[in-house]
């Protein structure tokens, strides 16, 4: 355990050392790139002579982290190519993070995506076409399916093409049997009504997929992911899912006052290392999906755009961590 103050001990701190033959993750060790920023950083702490921050650091970059895909940034065949080729030479397994489909996070901090559905398919054709040799595990498009259960996409067209899209993804990437697909199905505070989630899963295919992906850059503990993950694959006819537990040490952050729960939280900690030996039936991996240490937005005093390395976050992360 790696928490300052976790109450999910119960379910992670004994997970078995066999191999699970119903996980389709099991034995693998996931890839620890070391141009990762938190390497980089520290690279540089060291260069400055700054050994006792570049140690809390280092808990970061000793630890595998996804990478994120988007146009522009690692998306392309060559570069999830030599990604898959470096993570296969290490003897692991490429973690990446599809995040790229149009009207991405509804305008705000990580605004952007594919310009239409046509741009969309083809850049998912690109990543499909670098993961034909060695595949990976793809966490498919963050927030895309909650955002369209909160509101935040209303359109009904706009929805339906972000479904058919979803679903295009999946059967597309998985048409190589090593690629690993766990589209995001948000986190345990996210939609109540998961009845809701299982349906909007239903419509994407997950059924075709590894399963689902839960607490994506998020903080909720690795007792609710479980909890809430159960009550998915309950109703999906036993769908396994993977839980992002990087920056879940500390649970989620509670004050009422602060409408930005989820951007930049004080207080919050590394959690449990990523590991496909869970100990947990039906949850496949805990892993890193958020860098912990990547600002979640501009939205506090000091806080970077999002996506940016933040030394002074990832401090705070890594020393309230053991």
């Amino acid at each position: 355990m790696t928490s300052g103050g976790s109450d999910d001990e119960p379910l992670t701190s004994k997970p078995t050392a066999k191999t699970d033959p119903d996980n389709p993750l099991s034995g693998k060790k996931f890839y620890v790139n070391p141009q990762n920023p938190a390497s980089q950083n520290v690279a540089q702490l060291e260069a400055d002579g700054n050994k006792a921050d570049a140690e809390q650091i280092k808990k970061i970059a000793s630890r595998p982290v996804a990478t994120w895909l988007a146009a522009g940034n690692g998306g392309t065949t060559d570069e999830v190519s030599a990604l898959t080729d470096a993570a296969h030479k290490a003897g692991q397994e490429a973690v990446m993070t599809v995040y790229n489909v149009p009207h991405r996070d509804c305008g705000q901090y990580s605004s952007g995506g594919a310009s239409d559905a046509a741009a969309y398919k083809a850049y998912i054709d690109e990543i499909a076409a670098g993961l034909k040799t060695h595949g990976g595990v793809i966490i498919l498009e963050p927030d895309a399916i909650p955002h369209t259960l909160d509101g935040c996409i209303s359109d009904e067209g706009q929805i339906a093409e972000r479904y058919e899209l979803l679903a295009y993804a999946i059967t597309t990437l998985k048409t190589n049997p090593q690629t690993h697909v766990y589209v995001d199905a948000g986190n345990a505070s996210w939609i109540k009504d998961f009845s809701r989630m299982v349906d909007a899963l239903k419509k994407v295919g997950v059924n075709k997929a590894d399963g689902f992906a839960l607490n994506v850059s998020n903080f909720e503990t690795t007792d609710a992911s479980v909890e809430y993950g159960n009550k998915l694959s309950e109703a999906l006819e036993g769908e396994h899912f993977v839980i992002d537990t990087s920056r879940n040490g500390n649970g989620p952050y509670t004050e009422t006052s602060d409408d930005l729960k989820w951007c930049n939280p004080p207080g919050r900690a590394l959690g449990t290392p990523p590991t496909s030996d869970t100990g947990i039936p039906g949850v496949d991996a805990f892993l890193w999906v958020k860098q912990p240490g990547d600002s979640d937005g501009a939205c506090r005093d000091g806080a970077p755009q999002a996506g940016q390395w933040w030394t002074e976050y990832a401090l705070q992360l890594a020393k309230a961590s053991t």
